[in-house]
């Protein structure tokens, strides 16, 4: 790779209509988008055209009716699963990766190890997996079971669901299948590979029965940030979404997961630590204010309450004042580093209940910034020169509009200051993150030191 100075990656998180609680409501937004492939093929070749690494999409085991409260008012509650929307979005787009989001708590490996796989061919190399620990309690029901398991049961289950699902995906070597019309020959017996796992929690014979992915293994990527997080991403993620919401915070959270791999065995650049960020851009400062409050005024209290329910772990809030102060929450078993981030930008801020859903509808707890194209792109580039980021996962507020206008307004700036790409560097999502190609684990024991190729070190970002 050039030795020029190194670029910003940029994923786009596309859910439905946006990702402002309201954002269906907005004017110009497709109300349908969950569930409107055309919009979704838009949306994925804007952010193509923007030259983004990926576009990502998040995935839940439930309806999300507690999400959307007994008054059907939120716009969740049905989507397109990821892998099956991705596969469609490849074959109309040529360079964006698909980085799809599948749980390790109630999946199957083999099941998950094949269908990622599949992605990958389907896309030639651009697929990724979101590793998550599913938070939410109401999928236990869909899987029959009386309980969610327990967070840290959950964590276990994940590091040794991703080991097997690496295993099962370098089931074959990456030359294995032949295909020799004339002796007859479809694959070389050698070079199959059983993988044989038994474990506290899986028993897995394999092989898998698809070839090994274009990449080795689709690029890994994880998103907690609990303690438990960190360190399951620090083992096994390649890239990892996170919430923070300043520099400082920001620049603790990536010195504190980078400074992990070591133990690993694994270098800085083989993580791309990529905070969200909510963006509103408009030309001038004023305009992307107006563009928010436009967001802001279209909230329902009963979604606003019941999105804040569901982020600060299922505990029901519609008992307290409105607009009293956010009381001391029990701890419980969904998603242990939002619930704490609730309850911090409370504190922080003094805010009441009220006051906080209001500044977390956009953004989850996400970075939020609202501002002008220079404002934007001064903020993001501190980030990323000050040891706080390696890129951004981008969460429009409302889509179509949200999207085009960072990919319109914000991309040239960036590329303008020399920050972001003026085209792909290459052809599968590891290769455009800078991430190499990992070995097989089969054909790399089974080599003499002395014949084995040197561990690949992933490009400088």
């Amino acid at each position: 790779m050039s030795n020029s100075k190194p670029k910003l990656r940029l994923g786009a998180f596309i859910p439905g209509a946006g990702h402002h609680v309201a954002a269906w409501r907005h004017p110009d937004a497709q109300a349908d988008g969950n569930i409107n492939l055309k919009h979704f093929i838009r949306v994925t070749q804007t952010a193509e055209r923007g030259l983004f690494d990926a576009v990502f999409l998040a995935d839940g085991l439930a309806a999300g009716i507690g999400n959307g409260g007994p008054q059907g008012k939120n716009a969740w509650g049905g989507s397109f699963e990821p892998v099956t929307l991705f596969s469609a979005l490849s074959v109309v787009t040529e360079h964006i990766g698909f980085i799809a989001t599948a749980s390790t708590t109630y999946e199957d490996p083999y099941i998950l190890a094949r269908k990622f796989a599949s992605l990958d061919h389907i896309s030639a190399g651009r697929a990724g997996w979101n590793v998550v620990t599913t938070g939410s309690p109401a999928a236990a029901a869909n899987f029959g079971l009386d309980k969610h398991p327990e967070h840290a049961n959950r964590y276990q289950r994940a590091h040794e669901f991703v080991d097997v699902v690496k295993g099962l995906w370098d089931s074959w070597d990456d030359d294995a299948f032949v295909r020799n019309k004339e002796s007859g020959q479809f694959y070389e017996p050698a070079r199959r590979h059983e993988l044989n796992h038994e474990g506290e929690f899986f028993s897995v014979r394999g092989p898998l029965n698809v070839p090994r992915p274009p990449q080795g293994y689709p690029v890994i990527v994880q998103a907690g940030s609990s303690e438990a997080g960190k360190e399951l991403a620090a083992e096994t993620a390649e890239v990892i979404f996170t919430a923070q919401q300043t520099l400082e915070e920001a620049q603790a959270f990536y010195a504190d997961v980078k400074g992990r791999l070591g133990k690993y065995g694994r270098t800085a650049d083989q993580l791309k630590i990529m905070p969200g960020v909510f963006p509103v851009v408009g030309r001038t400062e004023e305009e992307a204010q107006q563009k928010y409050q436009e967001l802001q005024d279209l909230i329902l209290p009963e979604v606003g309450l019941n999105l804040l329910s569901g982020l600060s772990g299922g505990v029901d809030l519609a008992q307290y004042p409105l607009d009293g102060p956010v009381p001391a929450l029990p701890e419980t078993e969904g998603m242990k580093s939002r619930q704490a981030l609730m309850l911090d930008i409370a504190r922080k801020h003094n805010f009441t209940i009220r006051q906080l859903y209001l500044w977390i509808a956009g953004a989850r707890g996400h970075w939020t910034i609202v501002g002008s194209v220079q404002q934007i792109a001064d903020q993001l580039q501190s980030w990323f020169e000050n040891g706080a980021a390696d890129g951004f996962n981008v969460m429009p507020p409302w889509l179509p509009g949200g999207l085009d206008d960072f990919v319109d307004l914000v991309i040239p700036e960036l590329q303008r200051r020399g920050l972001f790409r003026t085209e792909y560097e290459g052809n599968t999502l590891r290769e455009n993150l800078g991430l190499a190609r990992p070995q097989n684990r089969f054909t790399h024991a089974s080599a003499a030191p002395s014949e084995r190729a040197p561990e690949p070190a992933a490009e400088t970002a």
